[in-house]
């Protein structure tokens, strides 16, 4: 079993504190004490162990690292555009391209278009999108060389182990956590595969999680992280890839997009990528802010592949690849507090997406790398597990807190619409060039949004046909989607009746528009003239969507059992 081979493969100097008990049919949980535990494989949480490594080979100190990773494997769940900027890759490995980083297709030419239903306008791109210099990459294999890296200097990193609890020592500071069970049945009692998750231990921990991590959630709770800042405000990233035999195809040409199909109260836009091999990354971002109950994300992307400007790239062309992941949109007002007492927050996990540039991996590897630099002076103390209070004064000096400020403005100011948030954005981008001074605030936090369903009007998106627009079923087997069926359920109701009384009675079940897996389903019985929610959690592929923009805050998305989930590497 994948736990056994867990054990087996760990180091034999290790003491495994609490073994099985033989004389008690529940097995007691073993633990592991590591110096730093890292819960995310994705840029921040490998950008932190590949620093803490380097540092403690170039003071001749031995550091242990665990990093833990939910996917079946490094870059099983990570999903961005992507065009990657290589600024921090190159502070972390100024080699990197002789090391082999897979960073192969160099952006060539930048587009920036307004659509209108039937027409495209291109406009001048803004200084933020300009790319000369960056890559269109799969950021799922970049992760896949970083892992590499990392074991090469000794990280140990282990795929398929959800970190489901924190664990807590006596004065309240974190102490590590607790990888989730397998085998427990659906109704949560053990099966007859069961093993017990593993406790590790931690001088330090790293939450890496990315989008709205169930861990940071609860320990941003716990802390009252966000406290002094703003509510985080996300978007829905929905990404197909295609391989294409369109004479339109560019090698490195990238294009961005805002406008149609969205109505101009609704913050979105799309990218399309060249990459090499006849290929093209094409998605769609809408923000969670939106109020329609009607709007379903994955509709709207499959409308925008009709357009006339999009649609002759694709025709005659095959889609490979599906995936959808929320995205932190909020940035600089919206950074919590970064270190907790024993640990920090680093990458997507705090929201130190550029929403500006539409990149978030470069600012992500760096606020890794500055987290190992400011926990190394901690690591060589004897003491108790400190807060590591450097880094957020490390983080918010830095390049990407310098990046993040000049661009504050961007998001809030499409509170007020798509031609004033354009205007704003061309005032803030060539005349204030992010030294506006005033910082304007985001509209509150996505899930008050939502109107009622009777004061909308209902959107009606046309039927697949699975040439260039495809159904939610079909796209969610590209996925490659697993769960154990008879696992617990991990998408979670804190209270079943609000299913119906609030989100049916009052905004018509967005979940079953806004989820892009068709996870919630209504389903009605003749004899009742009320439906009942059906959550066909199998779907799941880990977006967290349900998780944001549930109306009542109802739905609580928690780790199913390691390994789980979609598995796209290469997308």
């Amino acid at each position: 079993m994948l736990m056994d081979c867990f054990r087996a493969d760990w180091f034999h100097n290790r003491s495994i504190i609490q073994p099985f008990s033989e004389d008690s049919t529940m097995p007691q949980r073993d633990s592991l004490t590591y110096d730093v535990v890292i819960v995310g494989a994705g840029p921040s949480g490998l950008g932190c162990a590949i620093r803490l490594k380097q540092l403690a080979q170039a003071a001749g100190r031995d550091v242990s690292v665990c990093v833990l990773e939910k996917g079946a494997e490094v870059g099983a769940h990570i999903l961005s555009g992507a065009v990657m900027e290589p600024r921090a890759l190159a502070e972390l490995f100024p080699d990197w391209a002789q090391q082999g980083a897979p960073l192969l297709t160099p952006v060539t030419q930048d587009h920036f278009w307004l659509l209108t239903e039937r027409r495209s306008w291109s406009l001048p791109i803004p200084p933020s999108l300009h790319n000369q210099g960056n890559y269109i990459v799969s950021l799922g294999e970049v992760c896949q060389w970083l892992a590499a890296q990392a074991e090469s200097l000794g990280v140990e990193i282990y795929p398929g182990f959800a970190a489901t609890e924190p664990l807590f020592d006596d004065q309240g500071a974190l102490k590590g956590v607790i990888t989730g069970d397998v085998g427990r049945q659906r109704n949560g009692e053990p099966g007859p595969r069961f093993q017990p998750g593993m406790e590790l231990h931690a001088r330090q921990t790293v939450l890496a999680e990315g989008c709205r991590g169930s861990l940071t959630r609860l320990i941003k709770e716990r802390y009252t992280l966000e406290r002094d800042c703003q509510p985080q405000t996300y978007g829905l990233g929905l990404k197909e890839v295609w391989e294409v035999t369109s004479p339109l195809h560019r090698p490195g040409t990238v294009i961005h997009t805002a406008g149609w199909p969205l109505d101009a109260d609704v913050y979105g836009g799309s990218w399309i990528y060249h990459l090499d091999e006849r290929r093209v990354s094409i998605g769609f971002v809408v923000g969670l802010d939106y109020a329609n109950p009607y709007l379903s994300p994955f509709e709207e992307f499959q409308r925008f592949k009709t357009h006339p400007a999009v649609l002759p790239l694709l025709q005659g062309g095959r889609r490979i690849a599906y995936g959808a992941r929320a995205l932190s949109e909020g940035g600089w007002q919206s950074i919590p507090r970064l270190s907790f007492p024993g640990g920090l927050l680093v990458g997507d996990a705090a929201g130190f997406l550029n929403v500006a540039k539409i990149k978030g991996s470069h600012t992500a590897l760096k606020s890794g790398m500055l987290a190992a630099e400011s926990l190394w002076p901690l690591l060589g103390s004897d003491s108790a597990p400190a807060e590591c209070l450097g880094y957020e004064t490390a983080l918010r000096g830095s390049w990407v807190g310098a990046e993040l400020h000049a661009v504050r403005n961007l998001r809030p100011a499409f509170r007020h619409g798509l031609w004033a948030g354009l205007a704003h954005a061309a005032w803030d981008s060539w005349i204030w060039r992010g030294k506006a001074p005033w910082t304007l605030q985001h509209h509150g936090a996505d899930h008050q949004q939502l109107k009622p369903a009777k004061a909308m009007r209902p959107i009606l998106y046309p039927k697949a046909d699975g040439r260039i627009t495809f159904d939610r079923s079909s796209s969610v087997f590209l996925t490659q989607t697993t769960h154990e069926e008879n696992q617990p359920v991990h998408l979670q109701l804190e209270q079943p009746e609000l299913a119906i009384s609030l989100n049916w009675s009052e905004y018509d079940s967005p979940e079953t528009r806004y989820c892009p897996a068709a996870v919630y389903e209504l389903v009605r019985d003749p004899q009742n003239t009320r439906p009942r929610l059906q959550i066909n959690a199998a779907n799941c592929i880990h977006c967290k969507t349900c998780d944001i923009k549930d109306p009542a805050q109802n739905i609580r998305w928690v780790p199913p059992e390691g390994g789980s989930g979609p598995q796209y590497p290469k997308l």
